[in-house]
């Protein structure tokens, strides 16, 4: 046996359909109760009820929190997009217990991780390393990862899938589905349906790791001449559909810049801005999950370590220049153009009410301001953020706006939003005009 170092207990994954929607209804039946006996509490003192705030609680979103996180898979995922998508809808305090699913999930117990190792690699399969560790160093809503070493002296980190997932990903979305509406745990006007399709598709992409092997060898090639970039190298020989191993790779989470110097963030944001325009444009490959875990920095190398293929999509070619086109005309302050080429992705279709279309396209111009700062954009500084959330709140709830465009600009949308989101977080001064101005130009293809 390899020497390990000393393991937790872990929580093990619930399997079996009717186990999961089980588990799912007494979640749903604890929230619906707690609602019940406020409301009624509230009419015997003679208060007006707010059932909808009651669901909304903090002690709610900890219910949910906690039982999405020991199920893991495809319920826990929901709950990650609920959390990044609704966040701007939902309550402050409901939202940030909710966004606690974003960074971790409960580990394999030992037992379950062997069971899964052992139809991985074979029994006997610990023979294979020097040392394997039973404590993973991350969990996430599909699998977790553990560090090892081979014999040979290969450093790894090998992440392994929990068990049941792939099997479980359509009815856990149903049951998920099926406790938010019936618990009203999201707002009225909130449009689940594509959030859910979302997350169904997600999933069944994440959880073929032979896929995300196939991504990561991909994006090691195309940013083989990109030093400021570190990935992981690819073993294949250790590489199954329930197990993923690569190099393992010595980074910090990035909230670990969040006292770095100016210079070092704004270099950090720059780069992740640059990548995803090359992505867009260049590659027309995209790594679609905006989810902070996904990039670290290698602080002796002062380089940024990419995590995570298994969200990488292909954007096709009429829908990356229609992207190019509205970037042109948010840089131009072209409301014309922004109505065209909005028309074109899917933001207004035919049947959009002329009133809803003349609030999104401010909005839409709006979100353009980094891309018109002649001299940088100050993320810190400035009060867009929260100007976006309100102006599209009023457009959803108000206008009732519900156009849903195709499921690939969703993933760029997240994708460009969440780093917004990153470079706000970070306070970061970006020049995001000179990172896009050699894509925008007249003639420019892909």
């Amino acid at each position: 046996m390899p020497e390990r170092i000393r393991s937790t207990n872990g929580v093990a994954v619930p399997r079996g359909r009717l186990n999961r929607f089980v588990r799912l209804g007494v979640t749903a039946a604890g929230i619906g109760a707690e609602v019940i006996g406020k409301g009624l509490g509230a009419v015997a003192i003679g208060r007006p009820v707010d059932l909808q705030g009651i669901a909304l609680s903090p002690g709610n979103a900890l219910r949910l929190t906690r039982e999405l996180s020991r199920m893991r898979g495809a319920a826990m995922k929901v709950g990650q997009l609920m959390s990044m998508d609704a966040g701007d809808l939902l309550p402050p305090e409901f939202a940030s217990v909710l966004a606690q699913l974003r960074s971790s999930a409960h580990p394999m117990p030992p037992r379950q991780l062997r069971t899964v190792l052992n139809k991985a690699w074979g029994e006997g399969w610990y023979g294979r390393f020097k040392r394997f560790d039973l404590r993973p160093l991350a969990a996430a809503s599909i699998g977790q990862v553990h560090r090892a070493i081979t014999p040979d002296g290969r450093d790894l980190a090998v992440k392994v899938q929990f068990p049941g997932v792939r099997e479980s990903i359509d009815s856990d979305v149903d049951n998920v589905g099926t406790l938010i509406r019936l618990s009203g745990l999201m707002p009225s006007g909130f449009e689940v349906r594509p959030l859910l399709e979302e997350a169904r598709r997600q999933l069944h992409e994440e959880a073929d790791y032979l896929a995300e092997a196939d991504a990561l060898a991909e994006f090691n090639g195309l940013l083989q001449t990109a030093p400021e970039y570190r990935l992981p190298a690819l073993h294949r020989d250790l590489t199954t559909p329930d197990v993923l191993a690569m190099e393992y790779l010595s980074s910090r989470p990035l909230e670990a810049l969040d006292d770095a110097p100016q210079a070092l963030r704004d270099r950090v944001v720059t780069e992740l801005f640059a990548l995803s325009f090359r992505e867009l444009f260049e590659f027309r490959r995209v790594q679609s999950d905006p989810n902070l875990a996904n990039y670290r920095f290698d602080p002796q190398e002062e380089r940024l370590v990419l995590l995570d293929f298994g969200a990488t999509r292909t954007v096709p070619p009429d829908l990356a220049e229609a992207y190019r086109d509205l970037l042109r005309a948010g840089s131009q302050n072209d409301i014309a153009g922004l109505r065209a080429a909005s028309q074109q992705i899917g933001y207004i279709g035919p049947g959009t009410p002329a009133q809803q279309i003349d609030l999104l396209l401010p909005i839409m111009n709006a979100a353009f301001e980094p891309l018109r700062a002649k001299d940088g954009f100050d993320f810190a500084a400035s009060d867009l953020a929260v100007r976006l959330r309100d102006q599209a709140m009023a457009l959803g709830l108000e206008a009732g706006y519900r156009e849903v465009p195709p499921m690939d600009v969703l993933y760029l949308h997240r994708k460009f939003g969440g780093l917004y989101l990153l470079a706000r977080r970070m306070r970061a001064q970006v020049d995001i005009q000179m990172l896009a101005a050699p894509y925008l130009r007249a003639g420019s293809s892909t």
